[in-house]
């Protein structure tokens, strides 16, 4: 079982930067595909990020490419997503979650077997 807990999520205006990060449970971090997803009310879970289980590969949604990054620290068990110039449609719920180990990095929810608690992201105008 692995567990996910996210941090940095708040209010920041627009234009502005977050950084999120999330730490994992467990000895098998440095071979698991991590991504984030993000929910806004009403909305439908979006793929945001993700990241291969080495880190040399990485992969982001439409929405945020060129503004978000996503990176890795295997000896510390952390993902973090770098969040630029943000504008109040990424508002959101934002997830980290786990793909099982040596699994091809996917960008469906669907593929990912953990997930964090989610941390609120609020991006005023």
């Amino acid at each position: 079982q692995v567990q996910l807990i996210e941090s940095g999520g708040g209010l920041v205006q627009a234009g502005g930067s977050l950084r999120l990060s999330c730490v994992a449970s467990g000895r098998t971090f440095s071979t698991v595909p991590m991504g984030w997803f993000r929910q806004a009310p009403g909305k439908r879970r979006e793929f945001v990020a993700a990241i291969g289980w080495s880190g040399a590969k990485t992969y982001y949604g439409d929405s945020v490419k060129g503004r978000f990054t996503i990176s890795r620290d295997n000896a510390k068990n952390t993902v973090s997503l770098q969040m630029n110039t943000l504008q109040p449609e990424d508002t959101a719920v934002y997830y980290c979650a786990a793909q099982r180990p040596f699994f091809q990095t996917s960008v469906a929810a669907m593929e990912y077997d953990y997930w964090g608690q989610g941390t609120q992201v609020t991006v005023s105008s």
